[in-house]
């Protein structure tokens, strides 16, 4: 039998029957899914310093597994001498198979390092479906070696789903175990059913591999 990470195994056993039960979908087909999980860091000193932008794709790419790429400027920013082209960040996308990896180890592994760590806010939902995750330390995750690290620094991380609204989201990412802050949101699928719902459609460490060109384009675009 070919390799299957756990998330994505446990969602389609059980969290797919859940939510199409829940929200009486009438095929599978509309139940939400976890498109793709993408992590970024903008690098303020990168204009003084190419090297920190170096630093950021290593990180990046270790903490996720798969190589990461520089951001680019669109534009000329004068007040920062900041030209049109210039690197200014990294990031990653992930998808499939390493999408489950990293999540599964940012649940089990990284969030329960954060200091006084209580729950993840639920306003970091965009309206369209998607959350927001903000870190703040890059050393929460086992793969960093905080002796090598030059600078603490934190992280943005999208998890962008297929869901029409936020409450469909929510409920498809409290099933696959992001621990939302308990006091301000209930994480069971039967306890949201008063949230109103919103009309607007707007293991281990896995090994490093290469996004392809076309994965490039597509997400510098």
């Amino acid at each position: 039998m070919s390799y299957q990470p756990r998330l994505k195994k446990e969602f389609n056993e059980r969290i797919v029957p859940s939510l199409k039960e829940e929200y009486s979908y009438k095929n599978v087909m509309m139940v939400p899914r976890l498109k793709k999980i993408v992590i970024s860091k903008g690098v303020g000193g990168a204009v003084a310093d190419k090297k920190l932008i170096d630093h950021a794709i290593d990180e990046l790419t270790m903490i996720s597994g798969q190589k990461a790429i520089p951001t680019i400027s669109k534009k000329d920013v004068a007040s920062f001498k900041l030209r049109k082209g210039m690197p200014i960040g990294a990031k990653v996308t992930l998808r499939s198979e390493r999408m489950y990896e990293f999540l599964d180890r940012l649940i089990t592994s990284a969030l329960p390092r954060v200091r006084d760590f209580q729950g993840i806010k639920p306003s970091g939902f965009d309206g369209r479906g998607n959350y927001n995750l903000g870190v703040t330390e890059q050393i929460i995750f086992p793969e960093i070696d905080i002796d090598k690290v030059n600078k603490i620094s934190g992280m943005d991380i999208s998890f962008v789903t297929s869901a029409n609204t936020d409450k469909e989201a929510q409920s498809l990412l409290i099933e696959l175990g992001l621990p939302f802050k308990k006091s301000d949101f209930k994480t069971k699928l039967s306890e949201l059913k008063n949230i109103k719902t919103e009309n607007t459609v707007i293991k281990d460490e896995a090994p490093v591999v290469e996004e392809s060109s076309s994965e490039k384009e597509n997400k510098t675009e």
